[in-house]
This record gives C-alpha cells, sequence and structure tokens, in this order.
C-alpha cells in the first residue's frame, strides 16, 4: 500500500509541475514563432539549419542593452579535414556582424533595439536604430549549395532622405592543404549589392552576404541569391505541405511542423550518394546503425520527401556491404562519405537497429525492388542476432547506443526489443513479396520465444514499480524501459508507464537517463512518449507530449527536439526530430506497416479532442490521408485515396483495423 501512495503523491508533484507552462515565444497565425523581445534579456540561443552541402549552428542572442549579436559554425561536410576521421569537416567560425562596417549618413548605424526574432524555416531578426531607421536581418543555408546567406534591410522611418553605404566585404581564406584531403579549401565571403544607397523616406535599402566553401581548383558556384532565397522557402513549403498534421493542440501541430524539416534539412550530397546527418558540429557525411537507420529511416516515406527515402534506402545499402559469411559484427558507422567506418563502441546491437529499421522502411516504402535489395541485409541482421543470443534467449552486445556512457550489461534491453519487432516486420515483408514459408515460420517462433525471454530475463520490480531492469545486474530505473511498449510488448505497461512519468525518471527536460540523474538524452523520452500512446494510455501521453512539446517549442531553447544534456549542449540533432515526428504517425495514430501495401491503425483519440488527421500521408507508395472523430463514445476512422474512401468505419477506442490499399 505504502508504495501506491507514494506514487500518487508523486503523481500529483508531477502534475502540478506540467501545469506550469512557461514561454519566451508565441505561435503566429502563419505556423512561424516569434520571440517578442520585452524585459526578458539578456538571452542566448543556438540553432542548426542545413542545406545539399553546409550546416550552420547559428548562436544569437539579445544583450541587456537590447542589441542583436551572433556567430555562426559553418560546416561543410564534403571539405575533408585531415584526418579524415567521424568529425572531419570542415568548420569555422564567423564572429563579426556585417551591420558594424554600414554607416548611415556617414556614421555607424546608432544603438540597436531588438523587437522579434521569428523562426519559420529562416531566422529573421527585427529591430529599430534610433529614431529613424527599422533594420531586419534574415538567416538561412543554402538548399543546394556549399553557402550559407544573409539578407539585411534597412527602412527609412524619417521624412528626410538617408544615405546607407555598405562597403565591400569581399575576403577569403585559404586553408593549409597538408590538413584537407584534397588539399587546400576556398571560405569565400561576398557582399551583394555593397555601395551606397540613397533611402527615400519610407522606402528599404538591402544588401547579401553569402559565406561559401569550395575546393582548390574548382570555380566557385554561380549564386543568385533571390532564387537561393526561393528555394530554401520552396523546400520549407514542400515539407509543410505533406504529412499535415492537425489537432485542436496548436502547440503539437506546429512542433510537428518544425521537426518535419529539421527531419528533412539535413542530408549531405557526399561522393556516397544523399547521407543523411546528425549534426550538431560533429556528426557529417557519415550515417550511424541507430539515428539514421533505426530513427529516422523508417519515417521518410510517410513524408513523401524523395531525397529523404533517397538518403535512407542509401543508409540501407551501405550497411549491406558489410554483411559477410563469418557474421563478424557490422560497423556501427559509416563516416567519411562512405569510404571509412568507425566501430570505436564495438558491438552496440547495430544489427537489430538495422534490421528493425530496414524492415519498417521496407514495408512503408511500397516498393517491391527496394523490398527485394534491402531482403538479404535484413535477414543478415536477423542471423546475426540469432547467433548472439545468450543461454537465457537474449541477444549480447557490447553495449548499447549510448557507448559506454551508462552501463549497459552484457544483454540489454534495447537490443533485444528491437531484434523482437525486426522479426515482426521481416514477416510482413517476407509475405508481401513472398518469400520462403519455412523461413517466416521460423522468425514468427523465434519472436514468440524471444518474447518470453524478454520477459523472463529483463522483467523486475525496480524502484517499486513492476517494470524491467535494463540489464541483468540493474537496480535502478533506467529511461529505456520504455522501448518494449513501442514493439508491442505489454505486458507490464501499467508498471512501466507509471515509472516512467514518476519523478523518479520524469524531469523538466523529460526523461533522465537513469533515476536521481540530471542527464537526458530526448531520444528515450520520444521513444516513452510513443509508447505510452501505443499502449492505449493516451490521456496520460498527451499531458506529457504536450508539456514536453511546449518546452521544446516555446521555451528558452528552440525550436526542434535536441539530443542531449549536458553533453553536447542540446544540440538540434536532426534524427531526434525524425523519433518526434514518429511519436504521432506511429504512436497517436497507431500506423503500424504489415505490407507493400497495408497497415494495420490503432487511432488513440484524446478524450477531450473532437476529431484529427493526417493529410498526405506518403507511405506504401500511395498519398492519403486518415481522419479520426469522435463517435458517441467510439470514433470514426476515415481513410481516403484522392478525395475517395478506402475505409469508413466507427470502432471502439484502441481498436485496431487493418488497411489494405487496391492494386
Amino acid at each position: 500500500m505504502r508504495p501506491f501512495i507514494i506514487y500518487c503523491f508523486s503523481l500529483l508533484i508531477s502534475t502540478c509541475a506540467l501545469a506550469q507552462e512557461y514561454r519566451r515565444w508565441q505561435i503566429n497565425q502563419d505556423g512561424s514563432i516569434s520571440w517578442h523581445v520585452k524585459d526578458d534579456i539578456p538571452h542566448d540561443d543556438h540553432i542548426e539549419m542545413s542545406g545539399q552541402q553546409i550546416s550552420c549552428v547559428l548562436r544569437y542572442g539579445v544583450g541587456e542593452d537590447g542589441s542583436f549579436h551572433a556567430s555562426r559554425s559553418l560546416v561543410w561536410p564534403m571539405l575533408r579535414t585531415i584526418p579524415n576521421n567521424t568529425h572531419a569537416s570542415l568548420i569555422h567560425r564567423y564572429e563579426d556582424d556585417p551591420l558594424d562596417l554600414v554607416t548611415v549618413d556617414g556614421k555607424p548605424i546608432p544603438t540597436e533595439t531588438v523587437s522579434e526574432i521569428r523562426l519559420d524555416g529562416i531566422l529573421h531578426v527585427f529591430s529599430t536604430a534610433g529614431k529613424d531607421l527599422k533594420l531586419s536581418r534574415h538567416f538561412f543555408p543554402l538548399t543546394t549549395l556549399p553557402a550559407f546567406g544573409e539578407l539585411y534591410t534597412f527602412q527609412n522611418l524619417s521624412d528626410q532622405p538617408i544615405e546607407v553605404k555598405v562597403p565591400e566585404m569581399n575576403n577569403a581564406y585559404t586553408t593549409d592543404p597538408a590538413k584537407g584531403t584534397e588539399g587546400s579549401y576556398t571560405l569565400y565571403r561576398n557582399a551583394y549589392e555593397h555601395g551606397t544607397h540613397k533611402v527615400l523616406p519610407n522606402n528599404k535599402t538591402h544588401f547579401m552576404v553569402l559565406y561559401l566553401g569550395y575546393k582548390e581548383n574548382v570555380n566557385p558556384p554561380s549564386i543568385h541569391f533571390r532564387e537561393e532565397w526561393e528555394r530554401r522557402l520552396t523546400l520549407v513549403d514542400y515539407i509543410s505541405n505533406n504529412l499535415v498534421l492537425t489537432t485542436p493542440d496548436t502547440i503539437l501541430n506546429t512542433a510537428f511542423e518544425f521537426a518535419k524539416l529539421r527531419a528533412a534539412e539535413s542530408i549531405f550530397e557526399t561522393k556516397g550518394g544523399p547521407m543523411h546527418g546528425p549534426g550538431g558540429e560533429a556528426y557529417y557525411a557519415a550515417i550511424w546503425a541507430n539515428d539514421q537507420a533505426e530513427y529516422v529511416g523508417p519515417f521518410f516515406p510517410f513524408l513523401g520527401y524523395e531525397y529523404g527515402n533517397k538518403a535512407s534506402l542509401n543508409a540501407y545499402l551501405h550497411f549491406a556491404r558489410f554483411i559477410n559469411e563469418d557474421y563478424d559484427p557490422i560497423p556501427s558507422s559509416i563516416i567519411a562519405e562512405g569510404t571509412d567506418i568507425w566501430n570505436g563502441a564495438g558491438d552496440r546491437g547495430d544489427a537489430a537497429m538495422i534490421a528493425y529499421g530496414a524492415a519498417r522502411y521496407a514495408l512503408a516504402s511500397g516498393d517491391p525492388e527496394q523490398a527485394q535489395q534491402l531482403w538479404p541485409l535484413i535477414t543478415w541482421c536477423l542471423e546475426y542476432c540469432r547467433r548472439h543470443l545468450n543461454s537465457k534467449g537474449v541477444v549480447t552486445s557490447d553495449t548499447d547506443e549510448l557507448e559506454g556512457r551508462f552501463p549497459a550489461g552484457s544483454a540489454n534491453l534495447c537490443t533485444s526489443s528491437l531484434y523482437y519487432d525486426a522479426l515482426q516486420s521481416t514477416i510482413y515483408l517476407g509475405i508481401a513479396s513472398v518469400r520462403e514459408e519455412k523461413l517466416l515460420v521460423k522468425y514468427s517462433k523465434e519472436a514468440k520465444k524471444l518474447k518470453k525471454s524478454i520477459e523472463k530475463y529483463f522483467g523486475a520490480n525496480i524502484g517499486g514499480f513492476e517494470t524491467y531492469k535494463y540489464y541483468k545486474e540493474n537496480d535502478t530505473l533506467r529511461s529505456w524501459i520504455c522501448i518494449p511498449l513501442t514493439m508491442g510488448i505489454l505486458d507490464r505497461k501499467k508498471g512501466t508507464i507509471d515509472a516512467l512519468f514518476s519523478p523518479q525518471l520524469w524531469t523538466q527536460d523529460g526523461l533522465a537517463t537513469i533515476s536521481g540523474g540530471t542527464t537526458f538524452w530526448d531520444r528515450s523520452t520520444l521513444y516513452a512518449l510513443r509508447g505510452v500512446f501505443a499502449a492505449g494510455e493516451t490521456e496520460k501521453a498527451l499531458q506529457f507530449l504536450h508539456y514536453y512539446s511546449n518546452r521544446r517549442l516555446l521555451g528558452d531553447h528552440v525550436p526542434y527536439p535536441v539530443e542531449a544534456y549536458p553533453e553536447g549542449s542540446q544540440r538540434h540533432l536532426s534524427a531526434e526530430s525524425g523519433l518526434y515526428c514518429r511519436v504521432f504517425t506511429e504512436g497517436l495514430f497507431g500506423i503500424r506497416p504489415t505490407g507493400l501495401k497495408s497497415f494495420e491503425l490503432t487511432p488513440q483519440l484524446p478524450e477531450v479532442w473532437p476529431s484529427m488527421s493526417l493529410r498526405h500521408i506518403h507511405a506504401f507508395g500511395q498519398d492519403f490521408e486518415v481522419v479520426v472523430s469522435r463517435s458517441g463514445d467510439k470514433i470514426d476512422v476515415s481513410v481516403s485515396q484522392w478525395g475517395e474512401n478506402i475505409f469508413n468505419e466507427v470502432i471502439e477506442v484502441g481498436e485496431t483495423v487493418e488497411i489494405e490499399f487496391p492494386d
């Protein structure tokens, strides 16, 4: 009785904490978010923005006097440095402000006061300087070229003409040829439309700055600034208009929109093909078994972003290069544009990660040819896992995806859970592509046996909760106890959910990695939220999802999910945004691929919502929508394609239905 009373009291404390929502930013009607700067300064933040050949970590803020400051850490993933390892992307930081070189009527620009900072795929800064000048800055990465762009505008608010002088800012920096894999690289900054601008009352003028990096003996690309501005807006609009989430909760809708963009933009055009990269000034032109294969790869078919699909398939095919007859471990990471590998943490359970992601991706792609391509990789990874079962029937590995930062024992809960789901998805894939029946029967038996082994080996009372120990010797709650829920293992759902949302694990930033610790990784929080929805605890999941989304979208560090803290200072690594989107596609809407043209649908409509919808879903080679609405104590589920219903029924809340697209 006492543990239950303690739990109820703890839950009350957690609920009170969740009710105290803090917002520095606000959502605008057009879907952008704004920080209206008042007395909440000084304040600094950072955001990562990426294109196919560049990434920028923009550190920006407003000082105590109301002035703006920024620095740009520009990353060129294909300008490789020596040694050509995981972190060998050329990085250069620019600290200066181009406006410091500009004069107005022969004098420096008057002291400015920032009024608003806005984010919509471009970072906009609006301020006033003195009484008669309005300034704006606009920062964005070029979509396909190795450059970062900034647009500066001036508006004359006085009743007299003013003269704005913009000096030439052309300067170049050449790197040491001995430190580059292809010799020296040139980093070039150029101001466009510099010179003297006479600005009449109420009129505007502008100039642009580009930061460009290119290889020795390569002509720099010709760049038309306005065209590049439009390309960025076109990408943002495309992402916004596909996989469209509509719920009564504007915060969730908006956070979903931003997460789609961050997940999609961080793909780099390498010599090894398009490679989705985490980012964070550290991880580019490379792929990982967790971030790319497991987290974001299965998401892209739903978004319908073709470049994302190409990057996902490319990642799986790169891993497929390393399958071998001796069943030596597959690399954790393929780095340096596909020319090298990293396996410094040993076997992290990478085969289970890859099999899980590749099987789900192959199903969601709806493409028989891709399923054929990926089948050898998936089945090899499954066999690798089978060969690494210990005497208790769970999968052994050297470590897990946290690579030794926290104990994982000789067999951890994540790896076996991923292997379980991979077996299930591979059975679906085999049926869809008419594979050998005996093999599929074998996988089915292995999955059933594995599920029992997971319960027997990991099931435990930890911290007063009937949940899981993360590894055999584990006696402290860990955030990754959530993972069985996302894999359809619900035997201990109550105790697990209670533990996840207890003060022992839940913090103001989501789940602590270990009970009582201050370290958090968003990836486990996002898995947990997805799993709690999948387990049917919708109201509880919604409460914590709303809190988390509000903090990430509108708090002090915006607008995306982050990697970790204190490590990395909450970098906006890209795959975490893919995991955020999967909270909705697989958790709230309960979409589970069961074939190349079929899926299970288990929508979890919250009690306080009259309806919710996902439109322009592109999985299974289709373009379809799912609309769920309240119908008394039941829900009306409609699935339509090109305006025609292919499914429309009133079902019980939590009921699963099978959807199959016609040939």
